[in-house]
């Protein structure tokens, strides 16, 4: 990994303090959370990368990127409100019917 990469993924560690408060290292939950926050960063970097190489190529412009990138996310939007019946992503935030969502989160960590 080059040394640019090696110092973005150092922002893994202020995620996961600002997720779960300061733990040591070898605490599960917490290196579960940093080496999922790495992951992010590193996918996030990866696809800026590239789809700024696709539109400086020719291949795409940034308008149809756009287009593409707001169609995904009503998909996986909608995806998730099947998934988790009782919630909606709005332009507000989240939007809950109380009397499903009761059902869908019986059994969630309090």
């Amino acid at each position: 990994m080059s040394a640019a990469l090696q110092r973005l993924t150092k922002w893994r560690t202020v995620f996961a303090g600002w997720q779960l408060g300061t733990r040591a290292k070898g605490d599960a939950e917490s290196d579960a959370v940093r080496d999922h926050r790495e992951v992010t960063i590193l996918m996030r970097n990866e696809l800026n990368a590239l789809a700024s190489l696709l539109i400086q190529k020719g291949v795409m412009t940034a308008e149809e990127y756009q287009r593409r990138l707001d169609s995904e996310a009503d998909h996986l939007s909608a995806q998730y409100a099947k998934k988790f019946p009782g919630f909606k992503a709005t332009d507000y935030g989240i939007e809950m019917n109380a009397a499903i969502a009761a059902d869908t989160t019986r059994g969630w960590r309090p």
